[in-house]
């Protein structure tokens, strides 16, 4: 018998088997008072979204998890997180497999998608997060292919519970980190695995699609540009293709 995940001291696991959302799931129990560290797992998503409202397709073998976290802070901080659960999900990367972060909040692993990262915000007045529900799909069992994909899928193997821990303390390590000593430590090993400064990228914008070399990311969190035109600083918008 597989043992049950044991998360972080003062964490707490909803576990489910079957859930349309667990961001919904999760958000739902932030408005009912719900604390930081309650992590939302279910076997399987009947409605799993990602980035745009793109359907994330979740059947059973791989991490469906949404951990409820509360920053304490304005809306343009708690957005700095979705970094911050970027790095955690790196963290739990086997050791020596060529691990990257993609702009905003994806991350490969050998060239292809391992996991994708959503993080809702509910903003009270003056703009303060009064919560972020910080939804992880993670591919451990096997990798999806849909047509739709713009890079390929890659999984990290072994059990989704062995996943879901490692992922929960990663993540309670990183926050407590971003807490401490701010983004620009984040930003800074955020970098490091970007990979290299000037690779071509493309970047959708609305109905626009912009090329460049990748010139890093600024102090709030903005995709840095050299284009033919100049620099571009993009605070949203997706990024299309990168050279391997």
């Amino acid at each position: 018998m597989i043992p049950a995940p044991v998360l972080p001291d003062g964490w707490r696991l909803v576990a489910l088997q079957s859930v349309g959302s667990t961001n919904d799931e999760a958000a739902r129990l932030a408005e009912a008072g719900s604390p930081e560290g309650t992590v939302v797992w279910a076997r399987e998503q009947t409605g799993g979204r990602g980035r745009r409202g793109r359907v994330w397709a979740s059947p059973i073998g791989n991490l469906y998890s949404s951990t409820i976290l509360r920053p304490d802070c304005q809306a343009m901080r708690a957005a700095e997180l979705g970094f911050v659960a970027a790095l955690a999900v790196a963290d739990i990367v086997p050791a020596g497999r060529d691990v990257r972060v993609k702009w905003p909040n994806d991350v490969l692993v050998d060239g292809g998608k391992v996991a994708g990262i959503l993080p809702e915000s509910s903003i009270g007045q003056g703009g303060q997060a009064e919560h972020v529900v910080m939804g992880i799909g993670v591919n451990v069992g096997f990798a999806p292919s849909l047509p739709e994909m713009r890079y390929r899928g890659a999984c990290l193997g072994g059990t989704v519970e062995a996943a879901l821990e490692r992922l929960a303390a990663a993540l309670a390590l990183r926050v407590a980190e971003w807490r401490r000593d701010g983004f620009e430590a984040v930003r800074a090993q955020w970098l490091a695995k970007a990979g290299p400064l000037g690779l071509e990228v493309d970047v959708k914008l609305g109905d626009e699609v912009v090329r460049g070399r990748f010139a890093g990311m600024d102090r709030e969190g903005a995709l840095l540009l050299d284009t033919s035109g100049g620099p571009r600083r993009i605070v949203a918008g997706e990024l299309l293709a990168r050279a391997a």
